[in-house]
């Protein structure tokens, strides 16, 4: 470790050291991994989800909030939790994407083989599309020249103009970027995400050209946004197919 960076910062190491315990534990990696729907979930609805007991599932939960990992909120007699803010979404995606072998393992199911195939089809990386799904749109875009990939995530002149039209509302971003690339880790490829990206996502929701599969994260597009999409960036129906390989176990 460079000594200079060290004591710069002494409390980065201990920072560092505490954050991959907290993601270090199976139940609450897969805790992150669920949030990246962007909804809020109850502790029930997560103990369910990770095969936990319920006052398992508050154990860990109490210590991602305490790492600043999630926050909690109540509404009646429920508690709801989702994760703190983007940031933390694109670091477990991220890592997520880091841990994903180049060769899947077999699923251990068929249920679990076919919710697999369906995140690998399209899912939600917290606000905006990702698998086949977001990573087909992102190519389209580069190719119609609404995006550009060569210097970074950049939305053109012609693509402003486009998203605009499509009805984006691209003024209140803040200190997001309005284009950024984010790792696909089914796909180990970039897609489109930052203003830009959760907009799109919103749109294509919105009008019922995507739709949730089951009660998490996964999304397809409907028989409506596969029209859409090929007429409006030529994204063919194959283009939206899983290649072999992708999947997750």
């Amino acid at each position: 470790m460079d000594s200079t960076a060290r004591a710069s910062d002494p409390d980065s190491v201990p920072r560092l050291a505490a954050l991959a315990a907290l993601l270090a534990d199976e139940t609450r990696a897969a805790v992150c991994l669920a949030l990246l729907d962007r909804r809020a979930w109850t502790a029930g609805e997560l103990a369910r989800h990770c095969g936990v007991a319920p006052s398992t599932i508050s154990e860990h939960l109490t210590r991602l909030v305490e790492g600043g990992l999630l926050v909690g909120e109540r509404q009646g007699r429920h508690r709801y939790v989702r994760l703190a803010d983007a940031g933390v979404a694109r670091m477990v995606e991220d890592l997520a994407a880091y841990t994903t072998p180049a060769t899947p393992r077999p699923a251990a199911s068929l249920r679990a083989h076919s919710a697999g195939a369906a995140l690998a089809r399209g899912r939600t990386c917290y606000d905006h599309l990702a698998g086949r799904l977001g990573v087909a749109i992102t190519d389209a875009l580069t190719a119609r020249g609404l995006l550009r990939q060569d210097a970074g995530f950049a939305i053109t002149e012609a693509g402003l103009t486009w998203l605009t039209e499509l009805g984006a509302d691209l003024t209140a971003s803040g200190k997001r970027p309005l284009a950024r690339p984010c790792l696909d880790w089914t796909e180990r490829r970039h897609h489109l995400a930052g203003t830009a990206g959760a907009e799109l996502c919103r749109l294509l929701s919105s009008r019922g050209w995507t739709e949730r599969v089951g009660t998490g994260r996964a999304v397809r597009a409907t028989e409506a946004g596969r029209a859409e999409l090929g007429r409006m960036l030529g994204i063919r129906a194959e283009d939206l197919e899983v290649t072999a390989g992708t999947a997750p176990a």
